[in-house]
């Protein structure tokens, strides 16, 4: 039988552009607080959030994603014309054809660049890393655009007083690029599907065409389920990845976790002992959990105000429905 000729990528990869994008609608605890009981310190004390950020009509899952990867492709100092493969990670594109990638890539101006969608919810953007990584070091693209993007606002029950201070929307952008040395390290991920009732939609869409239910669907979750393996499980695949990029928490400079609540944040950094010197993104704040988009979005605000730097040692964990996880160590561009 003939061989097959090997690909030719390039022997590493790496982030080298970020980009995000934050609707204009800044919503307040306050607008929360008209439909549930509740108060703005309880909110804070158990989220640590004071703010987030609600799209209007126009500022559509696709639109978002454009003007977050213009800004990420215009970092990395490269052509739209470049980007071989565009992948958005998202759960509230509500077609479930055609991927929204594929409009995305069309209004960037690339050159008919592959473009698919994935589902990893919290995950979904170091899934996507994970997959460009790959592309690149294998050959089938040489730039390829990462985009975690959510409008949350269109499924949250805002009656849940569970859920309804939490989500947030948004979009983050990095393009991943060849490297002469590594740049992205070995992704530490998996999924725990017997877990998956913990974070879900209420019902399938089905349930409501059908009249079955009047709501529209929404997603709701075990607080204190998720929390717990949250702490705990999610600390222990954030030191696995330390340990496949042959680092200790010494030696990180930046701890950028999926922004779902501060107090899980607060937990892993105290887990894990990581020393006062590094940098803890706490992006959630002011922009609330916004799923596959709050990593980038993260990263995009710590280096635009300077509290990480380009070349900085990175270790990012996403982890949510499913529940999935992803973790990994990055050089910041």
């Amino acid at each position: 039988m003939p061989k097959i000729k090997p690909s030719k990528g390039a022997p590493y990869a790496r982030i080298l552009g970020v980009g995000g994008y934050r609707p204009t609608r800044v919503v307040p605890n306050e607008v929360i607080l008209e439909k549930i009981d509740s108060s703005d310190e309880w909110i804070r004390s158990r989220s640590g959030i004071e703010t987030r950020h609600w799209a209007n009509a126009e500022e559509t899952v696709a639109a978002m994603s454009v003007e977050a990867s213009g800004k990420a492709i215009a970092d990395a100092g490269i052509a739209a014309e470049q980007i071989g493969a565009v992948i958005v990670s998202t759960v509230t594109h509500f077609k479930q054809t055609p991927a929204v990638a594929t409009e995305i890539a069309d209004k960037l101006g690339t050159a008919k660049a592959a473009a698919f969608d994935i589902s990893a919810g919290c995950a979904g953007f170091g899934y996507g890393l994970t997959l460009a990584k790959g592309m690149i070091v294998e050959g089938s693209a040489e730039y390829v655009l990462v985009i975690g993007v959510e409008r949350l606002s269109d499924l949250t029950d805002l009656e849940d007083r569970a859920t309804a201070f939490l989500f947030g929307d948004g979009a983050g952008a990095v393009v991943v690029g060849p490297s002469t040395e590594p740049g992205i390290g070995p992704t530490v991920w998996g999924s725990e599907g017997d877990k998956s009732e913990t974070i879900k939609q209420t019902v399938p869409w089905t349930d409501y065409r059908e009249g079955e239910v009047e709501r529209f669907p929404a997603i709701t979750q075990e607080g204190q389920a998720v929390f717990r393996w949250a702490v705990f499980e999610m600390a222990k695949v954030a030191k696995e990845a330390l340990d496949a990029a042959g680092l200790s928490p010494d030696e990180l400079d930046v701890f950028i976790p999926h922004q779902a609540n501060e107090r899980i944040i607060d937990s892993m950094v105290k887990t894990l002992k990581l020393p006062e010197s590094v940098t803890v993104a706490r992006d959630v704040r002011t922009t609330g959990n916004t799923s596959a988009a709050s990593i980038p979005l993260a990263m995009e605000r710590l280096l635009a105000t300077g509290e990480a730097k380009s070349g900085d040692t990175a270790l990012v964990i996403g982890f949510g429905a499913g529940l999935v996880y992803a973790a990994t160590v990055v050089t910041l561009p």
